[in-house]
């Protein structure tokens, strides 16, 4: 666990843990809706430093852990087929799907490449006019503006060997589907800045009524998370439930209009499955009938895969905040970074993943955290 020393403005982040400490009077349970947020939750030891009373769960915020085991086959379906360089960031390579993964599709002989960016495949693509080029489109709405451009200007260019596996996820609904559910504890949301950088925050109001949740978009700083902990705290403590900008300074409330523009012309809204979760109504994009020609799924007839998770991967509790990492049988001895069984295990942004990185193994008791000096 990081000593509050080691942050960036050691002061500052003492005030709003003061102000934390001062304001809270009962449980509550908030849950970061972005797997870069539980990263630095995690490796700076921030849910070690609120008080008991405050509980941060973790969301669904990891684009690689959410994106189906279905769409994993399909992308491995079409990564071993001939005449066909499969393209995508690296993240994905070692995701487990039905049996194996991309690494294992390339050792086998496929032509599977890493990029940086949709717009490398899009040059492949163009060097290679004999080859069928797929890139795989998976993210949140951060992700989903270039990829959409990409697709545009394969379109423009008259790139007709291009084409996309898209799995994007929109968050709304996820928070929806979340306080929809039965079992959900928590009573508010850090939102995730970047996605709020592209989309605004005109979605949220709605949600923070109707359910009666405060909504406050926040960094990935850990004092940006304090911060946004500290006002969502203060809304619950009052009775309050709106949305407050935290991340002004990289938010604004209209978000991007030219990036959102792109979005509404190359993509539409479709019902979406989330890994471990189920299937999410209007929770996904797909490429719109203008764009058909370049969907990979539909270019390569690949709708039909059906598939089921490993029994002994419980990835899906996790995801919905019903599970602490730790807190799973396999968690650290059938399920490693070596030998993941799910995709919070492989992704750099997944909640398994921090948990072992950080040797957060377990969880320590009130009064272990009262013996360590970290304030």
């Amino acid at each position: 666990m990081k000593y509050i020393d080691e942050f960036q403005d050691p002061e500052l982040a003492r005030r709003l843990l003061d102000d934390i400490h001062a304001t809270v009077t009962r449980p509550w349970a908030l849950m970061e809706v972005c797997g870069g947020q539980t990263h630095s939750i995690i490796r700076h030891g921030i849910d070690q430093l609120l008080p008991d009373e405050v509980e941060l769960i973790h969301g669904p915020g990891c684009p690689v852990c959410v994106t189906p085991l279905e769409v994993i086959d399909k992308a491995l379906e079409i990564a071993s087929r001939p005449g066909v360089i499969f393209c995508s960031f690296g993240d994905m390579l070692r995701v487990p799907g039905t049996g194996r993964d991309l690494f294992q599709v390339r050792g086998e002989g496929g032509d599977v490449r890493v990029v940086y960016s949709p717009l490398d495949a899009l040059r492949i693509a163009r060097l290679h006019p004999d080859r069928e080029v797929v890139f795989f489109g998976i993210g949140f709405e951060t992700t989903a503006p270039p990829n959409a451009m990409t697709v545009h200007q394969a379109r423009k260019l008259g790139i007709r060997n291009f084409s996309m596996l898209v799995s994007h996820v929109r968050v709304p609904p996820a928070i929806e589907a979340i306080m929809s559910s039965p079992s959900c504890r928590v009573q508010a949301f850090l939102a995730a800045g970047h996605v709020c950088s592209v989309m605004g925050v005109q979605e949220y109001p709605e949600l923070a009524e109707r359910f009666r949740v405060p909504i406050v978009v926040t960094g990935f700083e850990p004092l940006d998370i304090l911060e946004g902990v500290r006002r969502a705290v203060r809304q619950l403590e009052s009775g309050e439930h709106t949305v407050d900008n935290a991340y002004a300074r990289a938010v604004r409330p209209e978000g991007n209009p030219a990036a959102r523009a792109m979005l509404e012309d190359v993509f539409e809204v479709t019902d979406r499955a989330w890994r471990g979760i189920g299937v999410i109504p209007d929770s996904g994009w797909r490429l719109s009938p203008k764009y058909r020609d370049h969907d990979a799924e539909h270019r390569f007839s690949v709708e039909g895969i059906r598939t089921q998770e490993p029994a002994a991967c419980r990835s899906g509790e996790v995801l919905q905040g019903l599970l602490k990492p730790h807190e799973c049988e396999a968690f650290g001895t059938l399920c490693t970074p070596r030998t993941p069984l799910g995709a919070t295990m492989v992704s750099s942004e997944g909640a398994c993943a921090a948990y072992y990185l950080y040797r957060r193994l377990d969880m320590p008791t009130a009064a272990a955290r009262e013996a360590s000096p970290v304030v």
